[in-house]
């Protein structure tokens, strides 16, 4: 980014406050934004969303994302309550969350975020907690509802192969993504920690039965002595698939959703194995003092429960739905890209969000640490 980029960024987040702050109209804030970037770049790029009576805003990681939530979940809440739902791309990160509520002014209503950092944050008292008088826990599976987060999706982390090369003798554990005599070639990680320590200790031999808590140490241990065959540590979805697709990896650790693009869009040539998988729950948490208040924030995720909803999200990012109601709408030949269909979650460790919430700051500064050497 040019620093004349920034700087023009710096100049729409002033207005974008003054109109919150109801300072300038709406209309003149769009007026203002085309003026400092024209109109065609003001809407190529997307100015702040501005929060505002009637509407609540839902922050996700954007990309595909961004039309997913919309369609499953935002367009039929406004025609289900009347209140609009204005979509956000920005990433909601821990420290990006934690700005908002900060700033005394939050923009962000609901945030798609960590359970581990909703967890965190909320004991800061900077996230609501879930009101589960609204929000139906018995729509949840068990064991993946928590204080101050909703889970509303499942990914995993999953092993995913070159079948042109290993399509007769495919990797069946974790242990063969970790033997590079047997199965040659490069790999790859995730750049974040996230389901690689769990990786990495069950490449070293622990039981997925005894992961918890994890052995960071030793974890990384293994990291420092496989580094050597890891191509490269991607740091998204799309470069992660680009790896696999350009033959660059023979096997990478990556997100389920992923996994099933790969092997559509490769014919077969890329496949993968939920066996040793680390299952991770994606959730839905209301920063406290949220504009569009904690009522209408607590009634969109409750609606966000239906399982014909879910059963979009699946259809568009192949995100395993939260409400076991949904398994049974998944077209049979579908299921097994579910990570939650009964088969694929038995052979899969789910993520210990207790473990993450009080140790994943410092596991990760020392990740990135060997990573980056």
């Amino acid at each position: 980014m040019k620093p004349t980029d920034t700087f023009t960024d710096d100049q729409l987040e002033l207005l974008a406050e003054k109109a919150r702050a109801g300072k300038i109209s709406r209309r003149k804030f769009t007026q203002l934004g085309a003026a400092l970037l024209g109109a065609t770049a003001l809407a190529t790029r997307g100015a702040p969303v501005l929060a505002a009576d009637g509407q609540i805003v839902f922050v996700s990681w954007g990309g595909d994302a961004v039309d997913a939530y919309d369609d499953a979940y935002g367009k039929p809440f406004e025609a289900e309550t009347g209140i609009r739902v204005r979509q956000d791309g920005a990433g909601p990160t821990e420290g990006s969350i934690q700005a908002q509520y900060e700033s005394g002014k939050p923009t962000w209503d609901i945030v798609d975020a960590d359970a581990f950092s909703a967890e965190a944050l909320g004991k800061k008292g900077m996230i609501e907690p879930i009101d589960y008088s609204v929000v139906d826990k018995s729509k949840m599976r068990e064991g993946f509802g928590w204080e101050y987060a909703a889970s509303t999706y499942f990914f995993s982390y999953i092993i995913a192969y070159d079948a042109t090369k290993f399509g007769d003798n495919p990797p069946t554990s974790m242990a063969d993504f970790f033997d590079t005599d047997k199965f040659p070639g490069k790999r790859s990680m995730y750049k974040w920690g996230a389901g690689m320590w769990e990786a990495l200790l069950m490449g070293d031999g622990v039981a997925q039965a005894d992961l918890y808590p994890l052995d960071i140490a030793r974890a990384h241990e293994k990291l420092k002595s496989f580094k050597e065959h890891v191509i490269s540590f991607w740091g998204n979805g799309a470069e992660s698939q680009a790896l696999m697709m350009d033959g660059e990896a023979s096997m990478a650790l990556i997100w389920s959703t992923r996994a099933r693009l790969l092997e559509e869009d490769t014919e077969g040539d890329v496949s993968f194995i939920w066996q040793d998988g680390v299952l991770s729950p994606g959730a839905m948490a209301v920063i406290k003092g949220n504009p569009g208040g904690a009522e209408a924030a607590m009634k969109f995720i409750a609606s966000a429960q239906d399982p014909q909803k879910q059963l979009v999200m699946f259809e568009m990012l192949t995100q395993g739905p939260a409400n076991p109601a949904a398994d049974d709408l998944i077209p049979e030949d579908k299921r097994r890209y579910n990570p939650v269909s009964p088969d694929n979650f038995a052979v899969q460790v789910p993520l210990d969000v207790a473990w993450y919430e009080e140790n994943y700051g410092a596991a990760l500064d020392e990740y990135l640490g060997i990573v980056s050497a």
